[in-house]
């Protein structure tokens, strides 16, 4: 099966970055000599309206210096001609439950179009979106979702935004994101491996070879269900995830 994949962890690489900076040369890989992306705007970060997010998803193609028009999934009247006219999708991060409620209708088109080798990009929750679960999430549930399965562009899960290690005193005292995703693979039927990605992190796909690249040559931690996690440097092929339960 054709696969065109680019799966970010984080539009940002760091909070005084550009947006999709550290990105951009895989986005160009990725789309190629496509004119123009559909931006799903579903995922709302910070309450913003559909319109805003798509502008400001625009602004950081134009500053990149991106040539692809970005059209928002918003401006269509019924959002299944949307997919259907795309050359690439976009899903950008925000919530990932908002995201799910409203991507529902749209889920079995983009897998029909990402499977005759559309492209389709995700950052954060869009990334959450290319896994098997929404199961593997940071956000909070503030909607509920007709389901927890995700698109399943990938045969494992995500975890965006996995926290770099901190020297000296963690002042948080609840639970760290290892032992949340240990409680997730505590449930018999979670058995898909969760790849953890840092936030300069990204997975480039390409047909079955799943590249991990890093703008500052992070590693990503991967967690298995019922053996100890795996740390793999940056230009792995992550394709045996797929290959087994872990």
């Amino acid at each position: 099966m054709p696969r065109n994949l680019l799966l970010i962890s984080s539009s940002r690489q760091n909070s005084q970055a550009t947006a999709l900076a550290h990105a951009k040369d895989s986005i160009i890989e990725l789309l190629g000599d496509r004119k123009q992306v559909l931006f799903i705007s579903y995922a709302r970060p910070d309450g913003l309206t559909h319109a805003q997010y798509t502008a400001l998803t625009r602004q950081a193609f134009q500053l990149n210096q991106l040539p692809y028009e970005v059209v928002g999934i918003e401006s269509f009247d019924d959002p299944k001609e949307g997919v259907k006219q795309a050359e690439a999708i976009f899903t950008g991060g925000g919530n990932t439950f908002l995201l799910r409620r409203d991507i529902d209708p749209l889920m079995a088109l983009i897998r029909e179009k990402v499977a005759a080798g559309m492209p389709y990009m995700g950052s954060s929750a869009g990334s959450n979106m290319a896994g098997l679960t929404l199961n593997t999430t940071n956000d909070m549930p503030i909607v509920y979702p007709p389901g927890f399965d995700a698109l399943g562009l990938i045969r494992f899960n995500i975890n965006p935004h996995y926290p770099k290690p901190q020297p000296g005193v963690n002042m948080h005292a609840g639970e760290s994101r290892d032992q949340r995703i240990n409680e997730f693979h505590a449930v018999e039927e979670n058995k898909q491996p969760v790849a953890a990605l840092r936030e300069d992190s990204m997975l480039f796909i390409r047909d079955e070879r799943i590249e991990l690249r890093s703008a500052a040559g992070s590693s990503v931690k991967v967690f298995y269900q019922g053996r100890d996690a795996v740390e793999y440097p940056a230009g792995t092929d992550l394709g045996f995830l797929e290959k087994s339960e872990g």
